[in-house]
């Protein structure tokens, strides 16, 4: 199988900020109850979010811009350095040194008035900026989820 041509990079502006006392990417665990205020850019309208405190979650996609890249992805590391945990490849782990470092957290909608969602549970730090919103749909849902067993003790502190 020959390599497909190279694609351009693609390019993303922020829609928005998280806003929180959170300041320090490594610290990484109990986010569960961390509430952040994610203000909106002007130029998406004061109407933005219009409809959003109807929905019970929302997906928040943001960069990691904190943290570097992984020198080589194509080695196996252990979730967090932890050496309990199995090696897994990049994609079996939701770690911030991502190939192109983007975040995804489904967080509860605490409020929703003009360009200022305030949301629970969202695990970035403040000043990090989101590239997009979704609201949590039970029909995009899984109807159940598998995961390893090593997941539960790798999330105890997580939350």
């Amino acid at each position: 199988m020959t390599s497909p041509a190279p694609r351009p990079p693609i390019s993303v502006t922020p829609i928005g900020t998280v806003h929180n006392d959170r300041a320090d990417p490594a610290d990484t665990d109990h986010w569960g109850g961390v509430e952040s205020t994610i203000v909106i850019e002007a130029r998406l309208g004061d109407r933005c979010l219009t409809g959003l405190a109807g929905f019970s979650h929302v997906e928040v996609v943001f960069a990691f811009d904190r943290l570097p890249e992984r020198d080589d992805y194509r080695r196996l590391l252990r979730p967090r350095g932890r050496a309990d945990l199995p090696e897994v490849g990049v994609f079996a782990d939701r770690g911030p040194r991502r190939p192109n470092r983007i975040g995804c957290t489904v967080c509860e909608v605490v409020s929703a008035e003009g360009r200022e969602l305030r949301v629970r549970g969202l695990d970035a730090v403040t000043g990090t900026p989101v590239l997009d919103l979704k609201p949590v749909m039970s029909q995009f849902l899984p109807g159940s989820v598998r995961q390893p067993e090593w997941v539960d003790r790798l999330m105890a502190e997580y939350s």
